[in-house]
């Protein structure tokens, strides 16, 4: 199996409220960036991916856990995330029963993330000025 039918059988299998969830997230991350990449990770996690990990999902007996993997270093002037405030990469949102997801929110929240991958891989391919190692003493040449 491939990594979106790993991920269509975890939905499937996610027979309460959770399955639902976990589908309507699914198809969010989706509508916010089409070419998006699904992955299956970690012997069981599903991963969206573009220009590097842009969240994953976990189901939990009480919650939805979606993970953004450079959540710290995204706006989030909605206050979608409520969990991992403190470290210095990862922010979650915890979704639990009957909570109502805000869409429009969560897209522009994957739209972001998926904006700062980028532009982490154009920065890491743009040429850099070879500047010599300032710790090495130049040579004495004499002629």
């Amino acid at each position: 199996m491939n990594a979106s039918e790993l991920i269509d059988d975890l939905i499937a299998n996610l027979t309460d409220w959770r399955g639902t969830t976990f589908g309507t997230i699914r198809r969010i991350i989706h509508e916010a960036d089409p070419d998006i990449v699904e992955e299956w990770k970690w012997m069981g996690t599903p991963v969206w991916s573009h220009d590097g990990i842009v969240c994953i999902a976990n189901a939990f007996k009480d919650k939805v856990k979606l993970t953004f993997s450079q959540g710290a270093n995204l706006a989030d002037p909605d206050k979608l995330f409520n969990n991992g405030l403190t470290g210095k990469q990862w922010r979650t949102i915890d979704i639990y029963k009957d909570e109502k997801i805000n869409e429009g929110s969560l897209k522009v929240l994957i739209h972001d993330a998926v904006g700062y991958n980028h532009s982490r891989v154009q920065s890491a391919s743009r040429p850099h000025v070879t500047r010599g190692n300032p710790k090495k003493k130049p040579e004495n040449k004499t002629l």
